[in-house]
């Protein structure tokens, strides 16, 4: 480790250069929510086609988590994080040259594998580099640029999106990513706290093969039947594969994962929690462009424009709550957080064709002052749980975790939206625009339950304390 050039390096050098990259990873996994139905259009592709651009995209960023902590062990993260920067934004100038939906989604699961190894070597590289006193404040800043990108996604997607074209979503990526590979090489110290071990191809392919049966099985229910043995027959395959690679990460001496950090109650208390939040900021992303421009027939810009306001009202909450947490503990404000959340989604229920924006609006404001209240708090009680150590295998785990539930999430809302609005039309015999209506009332209604059930576990964080660690490397 070059120790000395590791100590010149200052907090706020380290944190612009983890920010421009993670700023960028997270904003694409959001921008091309609002231009879904441009692209339904322009393409001539379904609702359940379209999606895999998302549920893709996040699929790989989960997929690739396992090996992440063995690559930055061999490469060290600064290699590992430069090399994923530079591989995003040439990924993205491909997207801009796709010439069917089939080569978008086949480019987006290509960026989604760069952008994976992104968030979670940017976490690594705080928890590894900055003191332990100074890491809740690290990764608010942190969690602004993870949050506050897919946020802000919507915004800045609708803008484009009717300015420029579907085109512009990406290339907008390829001076953000040559800043971020200039200033990550710049400003990152180079160091490596341990040496590389031999990658479990075997582990790796039976991870992989289960995260995508469980996920074309989610996406493709709606048209299978739930109950069909297509779709119970590839959960079941992707279910035995997960549990194998378990044992077998449990088992061999040097595993793809290092599961044994689930064995720390704080880590995976807070990874439960950490979950439920990320599928309740993607299930809205998802959900309000489909009813602003579907039903209530506004642009992809208006669209934006009814997300913004949330946005900024979750910057400035997430700067507080750096401020407040270690005076308050994480405990309270997540469970401040997940009533917030819990009260808007339920309000969200009950959006329907005479729904006003301003409505829309005031709720989304709510839902995202709630997700600024969780999202840094859960993230900092669970990483500073884990020995500075184990903190790559960490991150790998959490985002490895997060990712997979968040695209299972997606494809699993899509086909509900898909089979809920069919169950109207059929049952309730009402016009198209209602059923989807009251579809998207349906999902919303899976999103305040999933909320309302996390809650408790609040209490299992502020009753574990965790020991101090040592010092970090930056002072």
């Amino acid at each position: 480790m070059e120790t000395s050039r590791v100590q010149r390096s200052t907090f706020w050098t380290i944190l612009i250069a983890v920010f421009f990259g993670n700023f960028m990873a997270s904003l694409s996994t959001t921008t091309i929510n609002v231009a879904l139905p441009v692209f339904m259009k322009d393409f001539d592709a379904s609702l359940n086609t379209v999606q895999w651009m998302l549920s893709g995209f996040m699929m790989a960023t989960g997929i690739i988590a396992p090996i992440i902590g063995f690559m930055g062990d061999k490469w060290s993260n600064k290699r590992l994080y430069v090399f994923a920067l530079a591989g995003f934004t040439i990924v993205s100038a491909l997207c801009s040259f796709a010439w069917s939906i089939e080569s978008l989604i086949a480019f987006r699961i290509l960026q989604g594998l760069f952008s994976g190894i992104i968030m979670p070597t940017t976490m690594t590289i705080i928890y590894q580099t900055i003191s332990k006193e100074k890491q809740a404040v690290a990764i608010s800043y942190w969690s602004i640029s993870a949050m506050l990108a897919p946020a802000l996604g919507p915004t800045i997607g609708g803008w484009l999106t009717e300015l420029f074209g579907w085109k512009s979503l990406f290339l907008m990526n390829i001076p953000i990513g040559l800043i971020a590979v200039i200033v990550a090489i710049r400003f990152i110290p180079s160091y490596k706290l341990s040496r590389s071990s031999t990658l479990d191809w075997i582990g790796f392919g039976a991870v992989l093969i289960g995260t995508s049966s469980l996920l074309v099985a989610f996406s493709e229910a709606h048209s299978w039947g739930w109950a069909g043995w297509k779709t119970l027959g590839l959960v079941a395959f992707g279910l035995i594969m997960l549990a194998y690679f378990v044992m077998r990460t449990l088992r061999i001496s040097n595993p793809l994962l290092n599961l044994r950090v689930l064995t720390i109650p704080r880590f995976t208390y807070g990874l439960i929690i950490n979950c439920a939040v990320t599928i309740s900021l993607y299930a809205a992303t998802l959900l309000v462009p489909i009813y602003m421009q579907n039903i209530q027939g506004a642009s992809s810009f208006t669209t934006g424009l009814v997300m913004f306001p949330g946005t900024l009202v979750m910057v400035l909450v997430s700067l507080a709550v750096g401020r407040l947490y270690n005076k308050v503990g994480p405990a309270r404000l997540i469970f401040t957080g997940l009533i917030l959340m819990g009260v808007a989604t339920w309000a969200l229920t009950h959006v329907g064709l005479t729904s006003s924006i301003l409505f829309v609006t005031a709720w989304l404001v709510i839902r995202y002052a709630g997700i600024g209240f969780c999202n840094m708090p859960v993230t900092n009680a669970a990483m500073s749980a884990v020995p500075r150590e184990s903190s790559g295998h960490a991150s790998a785990v959490m985002n490895w975790i997060r990712q997979g539930t968040a695209a299972l999430s997606i494809s699993l809302f899509s086909s509900i939206l898909s089979s809920q609005t069919l169950a109207h039309l059929e049952i309730d015999e009402v016009t198209p625009k209602v059923a989807l209506s009251l579809s998207i009332q349906d999902v919303f209604l899976i999103g305040t339950i999933i909320i309302i059930v996390t809650m408790p576990l609040t209490l299992l964080l502020r009753k574990r304390k965790t020991k101090e660690l040592e010092t970090g490397l930056v002072s």
